[in-house]
């Protein structure tokens, strides 16, 4: 068995080496550690010249520039964003014949259940820290959610 400062120790080891996932077996007891995911960038591949040279590369916006979501940088300045408080599954709506908790364009007040975060068998129900207007709902439902992922953007007031 694993003592409680040795889990701690691995937890912080993998999320600092950025190592995808960690199991370790020893004496008859398993642990298994998921890091964050790395980051891959999908680049479209470019057709060699017929003179055997390679085209010269094709720069790729950086992370938060606004590329990615097609906003400019000032629309994203007025955003909030709610995000996961843990690593999980999420889901937009309590059981999956019910309407989802909120859609875009609903006005919610703080305090307000926005979805489920289900961890190890838990459903933890996300509540919203901001009142305001709900402006995208990022993860797809039933999607895996790291810590600290953007789950919805929601304009205050």
């Amino acid at each position: 068995m694993y003592k409680y400062e040795e889990i701690c120790e691995l937890i912080q080891l993998v999320g600092s080496t950025g190592v995808a996932s960690v199991e370790i077996e020893h004496a008859g007891s398993r642990v298994r550690i998921e890091g964050a995911p790395s980051r891959v960038v999908a680049v479209e591949a470019s057709p060699v010249h017929p003179s055997g040279t390679v085209p010269a590369a094709i720069p790729v916006p950086a992370a938060g520039s606004g590329a990615e979501t097609g906003t400019a940088l000032g629309e994203e300045e007025e955003l909030h964003y709610l995000t996961s408080p843990i690593v999980g599954t999420f889901y937009r709506a309590p059981n999956p014949d019910a309407d989802p908790y909120v859609r875009v364009g609903d006005f919610v007040e703080q305090g307000k259940t926005l979805c489920i975060v289900e961890a190890m068998k838990l459903m933890n129900e996300i509540e919203c820290d901001v009142s305001g207007t709900i402006v995208k709902v990022l993860p797809e439902n039933a999607q895996p959610v790291e810590y600290g992922e953007h789950l919805f953007a929601i304009r205050q007031g």
